[in-house]
């Protein structure tokens, strides 16, 4: 059986997955709202719903589509870098479906300290593999997840709201970040305009 090669990476989906999700998290965690009704259990379930439905199963859907598209029906043979970010999706996905349900359910933040760790390494990991694919707004994008990553472990470790708000920052803007990038890949292959991604 013969598969053609596909052009049409679902990428934007999980930028924009992401994207949201990150405006949800870095916006209430530096301006603790809006929260009109003021009950922050409420509030917290809130916000765990969108960490788990955008962050987590947006990304994950993306990264399942991306690994069986590069390995059972290897329709972007055309394009291996999409193996770095088939596996970045995946877990990414994944940890953003426990963060969101560890939120919601009001669970303890502090394990969080150690999930920080690989995620930084998977986050520089990923900074080095689309440096070398010379992919550079790929990179940028790397290097914000391994920004927040960096602020997420004193955050956690040391129970510093400090260290969260930066990680709230950083969360921010690489979900504008993510935004340009939801923007560039859709405008490009659905249009065929030459934005920079």
């Amino acid at each position: 059986m013969s598969v053609p090669i596909s052009h049409f990476w679902p990428v934007a989906i999980g930028f924009l997955s992401l994207s949201i999700n990150y405006f949800v998290q870095g916006g209430t965690t530096l301006s603790a709202g809006p929260n009109w009704n003021q009950d922050k259990v409420k509030f917290d379930r809130t916000v765990g719903l969108w960490g788990m439905f955008l962050g987590g199963f947006g990304q994950l859907l993306t990264g399942i589509y991306l690994m069986v598209g590069l390995s059972w029906f290897p329709v972007y043979r055309n394009a291996p870098p999409l193996y770095m970010a088939a596996v970045a999706f995946t877990v990414y996905g994944i940890h953003w479906i426990v963060l969101g349900l560890r939120r919601y359910t009001g669970s303890d933040h502090g394990p969080e300290a150690w999930m920080a760790i690989p995620l930084l390494g998977l986050s520089v990991l990923g900074a080095i593999s689309f440096n070398k694919a010379d992919d550079i707004p790929a990179m940028i994008l790397f290097i914000g997840l391994t920004l927040i990553y960096i602020c997420e472990i004193p955050a956690r470790f040391l129970n510093s709201k400090g260290w969260e708000k930066a990680t709230g920052a950083f969360q921010l803007l690489t979900g504008i970040w993510l935004l340009y990038l939801t923007y560039g890949v859709t405008l490009d292959f659905a249009n065929g305009m030459h934005w920079i991604v």
